[in-house]
């Protein structure tokens, strides 16, 4: 059997939305002919803590696990933050934070850690696995990222020992939501710009998971390029099944970052509200996940505040749950420059509940190619207000089939054609 080496940051009993990928994949690929070899930190920042993801381990692989430095321990005594507040991606924050010790913290992380806060890592993991795999070679290495470090060990990897490489983007790098927040120097954007144009350049082959995304990476100079989406796990699905909610609940699960805030939609939803009080009298909207305070007081603003449930970080297993219970599920995609090319991966999980799923973003993005049939809907931010019918007519809609496109033994599959091209 081939081997293959997957560098990732994200690994269980770490939890979080960058974990799945490649957790799921190496459950996969023994099937193709590909035994995985996972290499992972030791001790990372725990995004979530999820021990019950352990069961998708197989028995089978190797996990390499070693120490890594990080700087985020120091960030918080910096700001004032408890050392046991988990860091929230995207700008997120559930309660207001400010000053300037934010700022300067935020300066410092955007100017010295090029690409990301795991880069002291790099050289140590360069270092080790060369040693590693002169002793335990491998057919093919796949780096994936953010963090985009990891593409860093996989270009030292390949310059140093020329093995073949796949650079995995889960998110862009330079085009990611919040680049334009972090405070950069022209020095260090041109930095960012180098290290990303070096590794589209110099992998044997470059992954991302939209289509959009593709297109700009091609832009930036990746040859190769294949489009591998996120995926479902019909095993995940809990049984048995969850019944639905009597309430018309609409449910999103995940982090609600200050980007995904739709005005237009709690504005709608309220208008909905006035409009059909026996509506109303039923009509909950549920956040499971961190939630930043700037969300939560839209929300209010716009006076469904008394309809509002919330629920923090939950397990994996949980997710999936409140997913089953939802009379429909909420995508809102990202209002950032980037957004036609944003296809979030529990996505693919919402679909895999067959539950109606309601999408906020632009009808002509890639989201849109995946909700390409009833009972789901996307509908951008300008038209919710004239769309009020036909998202309460979603409430009421019957469940749909799971679409095997978008199963993670069919992405397994296009990896596998991936590994057997290099």
């Amino acid at each position: 059997m081939k081997r293959v080496l997957i560098i990732t940051y994200y690994w269980p009993p770490n939890g979080g939305a960058g974990v799945y990928r490649w957790l799921k994949l190496s459950k996969l690929l023994p099937e193709h002919g590909w035994q995985p070899v996972i290499y992972t930190p030791e001790d990372p920042e725990v995004v979530a803590d999820d021990p019950g993801l352990l069961r998708d381990v197989r028995n089978d692989i190797e996990v390499i696990k070693r120490p890594i430095t990080e700087p985020f321990n120091l960030y918080k005594r910096f700001t004032g933050r408890s050392t046991k507040e988990k860091v929230q991606v995207g700008f997120l924050n559930e309660k207001k934070q400010g000053g300037w010790k934010e700022d300067l913290a935020l300066w410092v992380r955007s100017n010295f850690f090029i690409p990301d806060a795991r880069v002291w890592w790099v050289r140590p993991s360069i270092n080790f696995l060369k040693e590693y795999l002169r002793d335990h070679p491998v057919d093919a290495i796949i780096t994936t990222g953010p963090p985009h470090s990891m593409h860093l060990i996989g270009l030292g990897l390949k310059r140093a020992l020329g093995v073949k490489w796949i650079a995995d983007f889960r998110d862009p790098w330079t085009d990611i939501d919040f680049y334009a927040q972090l405070k950069l120097t022209k020095w260090a954007d041109a930095k960012h710009k180098r290290l990303e144009g070096e590794v589209l350049r110099e992998a044997d082959h470059v992954l991302t998971v939209s289509w959009h995304w593709a297109d700009d990476l091609q832009k930036l100079g990746a040859t190769k390029m294949k489009v591998i989406t996120n995926g479902y796990d019909p095993d995940d699905l809990p049984s048995p099944t969850e019944p639905v909610d009597d309430a018309y609940s609409l449910v999103h699960i995940g982090s609600l970052s200050p980007t995904r805030n739709a005005p237009e939609l709690w504005r709608s939803l309220k208008k909905i509200c006035d409009e059909d009080l026996s509506f109303a009298a039923k009509f909950k909207l549920r956040f499971v996940g961190p939630v930043d305070h700037t969300i939560a007081e839209s929300v209010a603003e716009a006076g469904l505040g008394a309809h509002l449930e919330r629920t923090g970080r939950v397990t994996h297993e949980e997710a999936m749950r409140q997913m089953q219970r939802a009379r429909v599920l909420l995508l809102l995609v990202n209002d950032t420059p980037n957004l036609m090319g944003i296809l979030p991966g529990k996505l693919f999980e919402y679909v895999s509940t067959g539950r109606p799923i309601l999408g906020v973003g632009p009808t002509e993005g890639d989201v849109s190619r995946v909700l390409d049939h009833t009972p789901h809907a996307v509908v951008d931010r300008p038209s919710l207000m004239q769309q009020r019918e036909r998202i309460k007519a979603m409430f009421t809609a019957a469940a749909s089939h799971p679409d095997q496109r978008w199963s993670r033994a069919a992405t397994c599959v296009q990896v596998v054609e991936e590994l057997n091209a290099l």
